[in-house]
């Protein structure tokens, strides 16, 4: 699958799903639905009221690059991209993570043996870990990014809390699609076969999926989001001196 390497304003949004069709997923977070017709990426971010330069640097990753130069951002680039994250978490949640469960229930019929149940209680144990995670982008980092839009777009007095800091999220932040590697390589090196062989190759390209999309999820908050909301954070205390 080619992907195209440099994103400009002029690419016909559809040859560029051509060239990945991961770009798929990105078009929904952003409520974009097919057919795109022949709406270059320029068209398609005025259509929707998207900056271009985000919407760029977010394709840019889709394609695996994480070259991101510092972005001219806005308060309301800080909602876009927190509904786009927001958009990510149910997707994983309620599409991918019961897929895959539902794949590695079925290897359980098949293979009746303790290394199987093992994947299973790994992959729970696992995505209990990206549910805390998520839950607290969900209930803490992302209002607070909100929070700190509103204030500045509306010139509003801080009412920020003191004791929190976007450096407590960014001292927290992990690289959750890690140990999906772990289980991928003892599907394929390890875990004895007893005719499942299609529903293997399914999971582990499910499994893939997930990896691929949680690190791009990962590297927009890490190279996008947190620095933007640091200087967010920097302009609300600036006003209060």
């Amino acid at each position: 699958m080619k992907k195209t390497n440099k994103i400009l304003p002029d690419i016909k949004i559809a040859e560029a799903i051509i060239d990945n069709p991961f770009l798929v997923l990105l078009l929904e977070r952003f409520n974009i639905s097919l057919p795109v017709q022949d709406l270059n990426i320029s068209d398609l971010c005025k259509s929707y009221g998207i900056n271009e330069t985000l919407f760029e640097a977010f394709v840019s990753m889709y394609n695996g690059n994480t070259s991101i130069p510092e972005l001219k951002l806005n308060e309301h680039d800080a909602l876009t991209i927190v509904h786009f994250l927001r958009v990510s978490h149910i997707y994983y949640s309620e599409q991918i993570y019961p897929e895959i469960t539902e794949l590695i229930n079925r290897m359980n019929q098949l293979n009746d043996h303790k290394e199987m149940k093992l994947v299973s209680v790994f992959f729970k144990d696992y995505f209990r870990e990206v549910t805390d995670h998520l839950d607290y982008e969900n209930e803490v980092f992302h209002p607070y990014v909100i929070q700190l839009a509103s204030q500045i777009n509306n010139n509003e007095p801080s009412n920020i809390r003191d004791e929190y800091s976007v450096k407590q999220y960014k001292a927290r932040h992990d690289d959750i699609e890690e140990k999906l590697n772990d289980l991928r390589n003892l599907l394929i090196k390890y875990l004895p076969v007893n005719q499942d062989q299609t529903v293997r190759r399914k999971l582990l390209f499910l499994l893939s999926e997930l990896e691929f999309d949680l690190k791009i999820h990962s590297d927009i908050e890490e190279l996008i989001l947190i620095p933007f909301t640091l200087r967010m954070e920097k302009k609300v205390k600036q006003t209060e001196q």
